[in-house]
């Protein structure tokens, strides 16, 4: 057995297939001063090839993974335009009279090694986006084809240094049973786009084989506990083959639930809702059941093109995202943009620390003009079914009643323009600042709803990066300091009789159940893949066990405890788990 990490749940039981590593042989190559033109322009036709390639591959992979997964190829495209990685590629060119590849190459090299020497696991995975970047625009610039996978359609678990979204673009799900890769870890964007196919992946075996895995090697690998089993006895085969057998069973027996209330077994009626960032998310959240939308992440309608989205675009958008939720709620946030998110034409500022820095409602509040234009489109769209509009990074009173006073101006132009609204919008608060926790009872009192977003509240209230390799460990969502945010938010909010949602990802963890059962909240938002698990939760649960066994946790001091004592109670279901 050999320990890796598992970073994309699932078992897989077939040959391995090794796939070379994608570098390229680039020959030192020096041009003459009179020819330094030429090879810039080279260069630049190399860029553009590779841009509307990888636009190409976003649009491809968008329908398989979604729209939020897709998004990494920004990230890619982003490096193209960086300034600081083309002024390295142009000075070499420029200084040192090297062909456009040379000077690519050893850009390439200066950064890759860089990041490597950081002590930080998310920039080392980060240094594998430049990597796959450099590496398409030598691919141009040499002329060279890329290293392809198998054609023909025997599986096979493929085994490589590393993947790069750009290979697992072109995998075909149904040829490729699972993935193992030597670098990388959960936060790598092979990982990310590993879950969203459904591809079970266990990574980070660098330096912990004795030999090198060969093509043909046959693998047993479990991506849940990141073990990989090489050339293993029959009784373990057989052992492992009993359990992927079980999950493909709860699959299928999940599917026959996409038609059925979540409702306990006696009788208690918990709504559960979808996350979403476009009308192809909205489409596979309907066809599992979600009684509507409890999170539209708008932020995606404004990446992926060169301006803001003018009102009419944004209201025909939000217009078919209600009218397809069939009369159910809709809740859509409002641009949620800074931090990790970015748009290339709206400049932000350099910040030491952008995820407590400007972003989602400060930069609202100050771009009235841009807010307002979402408001306006927002409330044409209410006119045609239930939408509920949520602010996000709420941390005052006063951020909430300027949002508010916006919403009322793009009401009386709306108004003027004798265009028809629903003057009574419901307008909610993201409960995601520790602050907003803390203060509210004092939010209840002008909200109409709360919605909890619990990654960042888990994030802000540990102090724990949870992208950050070195003390991801320490991203504990059942910490006692947190559960107590979570009681205070949802008391205030039953105290002033207004509706409590959770849109994080605790919302769609099936152990948190008993929580949210004995705090009460009124829905659970969560992506499309947690809904059937969570109704099926649901439906083999009742409210009074599980009440009984959230206040129980509420008496318990540590994250671990808590952790087992819920993962103990979870086990109790016959189909949960493996």
């Amino acid at each position: 057995m050999i320990q890796g990490i598992g970073a994309a749940a699932g078992v897989a039981i077939g040959k391995a297939f090794v796939l070379p590593a994608w570098e390229w042989d680039v020959q030192d190559r020096r041009m003459e001063k009179v020819d330094l033109a030429k090879e810039f322009e080279r260069l630049y036709e190399g860029i553009r090839t590779s841009k509307t390639e990888i636009e190409f591959m976003k649009n491809e992979i968008k329908e398989t993974v979604g729209v939020a997964e897709s998004s990494i190829f920004d990230a890619h495209i982003a490096i193209l335009e960086d300034p600081v990685f083309m002024s390295e590629i142009q000075g070499i060119i420029e200084r040192q009279y090297k062909a456009a590849e040379v000077a690519v190459k050893e850009a390439i090299d200066h950064f890759v090694t860089m990041f490597d020497l950081l002590d930080d696991e998310y920039m080392k995975e980060r240094a594998l986006d430049i990597k796959d970047v450099g590496n398409r625009l030598l691919k141009h610039l040499l002329g060279t084809p890329e290293i392809t996978l198998p054609a023909d359609t025997q599986p096979y678990i493929l085994v490589a240094k590393e993947l790069s979204p750009s290979q697992l673009v072109h995998l075909n799900p149904e040829n490729v049973l699972g993935m193992v890769t030597m670098a990388g870890g959960q936060t790598s964007h092979s990982a990310i786009m590993a879950r969203a196919i459904g591809i079970p992946l266990v990574s980070g075996l660098e330096n912990k084989l004795v030999e090198p895995l060969q093509t043909g090697d046959f693998l047993i690998i479990d991506g849940d506990d990141g073990r990989i089993y090489l050339n293993p006895e029959q009784e373990l085969i057989d052992r492992f083959t009993g359990i992927a057998e079980g999950q493909r069973r709860r699959k299928e027996q999940l599917q026959l639930l996409a038609s059925v209330d979540a409702v306990t077994k006696d009788g208690y009626h918990l709504r559960l809702a979808g996350n979403i960032s476009s009308l192809k998310d909205l489409e596979q959240v309907m066809k599992y059941g979600a009684h509507g939308v409890g999170l539209f992440r708008t932020e995606f309608l404004y990446m992926d093109r060169p301006t803001f989205p003018t009102e009419e675009e944004q209201y025909e958008v939000y217009r078919q995202i209600v009218e397809k939720a069939g009369g159910y709620p809709v809740v859509i946030r409002t641009l949620d943009i800074g931090g990790d998110k970015q748009l290339e034409y709206f400049a932000l500022p350099e910040e030491e620390n952008p995820v407590l820095g400007y972003r989602g409602i400060r930069i609202s509040l100050d771009s009235n003009e841009l807010f307002k234009t979402q408001l306006t489109a927002l409330l044409r769209a209410s006119a045609h079914g239930h939408v509920k509009i949520l602010f996000p990074m709420i941390s005052s009173l006063e951020e909430f009643r300027g949002a508010k006073r916006i919403l009322e101006e793009a009401k009386l132009d709306l108004a003027v323009r004798g265009l028809p609204f629903r003057s009574d919008i419901e307008a909610g608060i993201m409960i995601e600042v520790p602050a907003a926790a803390a203060i509210a009872d004092l939010l209840a009192k002008e909200a109409d709803f709360f919605s909890i977003g619990t990654n960042d509240l888990v994030q802000y209230v540990l102090a724990v990066d949870r992208m950050n390799e070195k003390i991801a460990h320490m991203y504990h969502p059942f910490h006692p300091a947190v559960l107590r945010l979570l009681r205070q938010t949802v008391s205030a909010a039953k105290e002033e009789g207004i509706p409590v949602s959770v849109c994080g990802e605790l919302a769609g963890d099936e152990r948190a159940l008993p929580i949210w059962l004995h705090l009460g909240v009124d829905s659970l938002s969560m992506s499309p893949q947690a809904l059937l698990r969570v109704k099926h939760r649901v439906l083999n649960s009742t409210l009074k066990e599980g009440q009984e066994e959230g206040k129980l946790c509420f008496r318990l001091t540590t994250s671990e405890e808590i952790e087992r004592e819920l993962s103990g109670f979870l086990g109790k279901d016959p189909v949960a788990g493996r």
